[in-house]
């Protein structure tokens, strides 16, 4: 059994988390001993493909006539499409039946939560859907104190600033307005945006968000992951003010460096993070207010070691292995029933 692991347009997913799921997936295969290739003229009995440009979908058709298994890892939804680049609103529904069209040309399809698994289910897709994580690498994210120096001298802070760090694509989607504000409202603390989108994609007030001129307010794009552990290992604390997500990875490597860390209380993790257990949640600004300067006051105990143990739950190679699951069963489906 020999699997493709099969993205187009890698140029163009690599800095986002379609791009840290594949890194993911090849470690995970490499873990458990499954054969992989991420080249089309190679041989191969499975098909798995992580993006959904026409050309993913070609493939695909291709792949199945060849007599191949197909397996289409479902990034995406129409919810976490919307408030992302310009007019995505508006093309909102005809990305939801391009979603259908790619996705239940597969025999089975992998969605990275049990939340992302119910929105999908509603898409009316006929094909079997599974969740799986997509995984955290423990034995690279981790606190490294010297790392954390580091980080606070390349971008010039001081030992005693409190700084808060967030990670995302600047779409609004991701927070990326109430964080300018909270940087706004809080010029006692220091706030560092790591990630980036062509201002091109973006609306206007999402470009002047982001070049919004504040001493304590940085945006210092897109950085290698050698560097995000540093920040992880050196701020104070991580917030994921996002509105929507199938799963959120910067979220695990957070957890998995220790980092105390606040997210917005949306349905995708309830059930899974709890308020006050292993991490701290808000609904308002105000709530997100009052739970930072709680947090970086040391007001509000700390959920770090409860924290670890959600990543934990998604260690590299427990993904491998349900992966392998996976395939196996594709590979045992009857093709006249898929």
């Amino acid at each position: 059994m020999k699997i493709l692991l099969h993205t187009d347009k890698m140029e163009q997913v690599e800095k986002s988390g379609v791009g840290r799921a594949i890194i993911h997936q090849k470690k995970a295969l490499e873990l458990v001993g499954v054969p992989y290739t991420t080249d089309p003229q190679d041989d191969y009995d499975i098909i798995h493909i992580n993006t959904i440009f026409p050309e993913s979908y070609l493939m695909g058709k291709k792949a199945k006539k060849a007599g191949k298994k197909v397996i289409f890892h479902a990034h995406s939804t129409e919810e976490d499409f919307r408030n992302s680049f310009l007019f995505s609103n508006q093309v909102a529904p005809a990305f939801r039946l391009w979603l259908k069209k790619c996705y239940s040309s597969a025999d089975m399809i992998i969605t990275p939560t049990p939340y992302s698994k119910r929105l999908l289910e509603n898409y009316d897709l006929g094909k079997k859907i599974v969740a799986i994580s997509n995984g955290i690498e423990l034995e690279f994210f981790k606190k490294d104190e010297e790392l954390g120096k580091k980080f606070r001298e390349d971008f010039h802070f001081k030992d005693t600033d409190k700084i808060v760090m967030a990670v995302g694509l600047y779409i609004e989607r991701k927070g990326i307005l109430d964080f300018v504000e909270l940087a706004k409202a809080m010029p006692e603390y220091q706030f560092i945006w790591f990630g980036y989108t062509d201002p091109k994609l973006i609306p206007a007030k999402i470009r002047e968000a982001v070049e919004t001129k504040l001493d304590n307010l940085h945006f210092p794009g897109y950085v290698p992951r050698e560097v995000l552990r540093g920040a992880y290992s050196g701020a104070d604390l991580f917030i994921f003010p996002t509105h929507e997500e199938t799963e959120g990875i910067v979220l695990l490597e957070a957890l998995a460096t220790k980092i105390p860390t606040l997210l917005r209380d949306i349905p995708i993790y309830e059930g899974w993070f709890q308020d006050g257990k292993n991490v701290y949640k808000a609904k308002t600004f105000e709530e997100f207010e009052t739970k930072i300067k709680g947090i970086l006051e040391g007001k509000l105990p700390s959920l770090v070691e409860e924290g670890y143990k959600l990543a934990e739950e998604r260690d590299i190679k427990k993904i491998g292995e349900q992966l392998k699951a996976v395939y196996e069963e594709v590979m045992e489906m009857d093709d006249t029933k898929v």
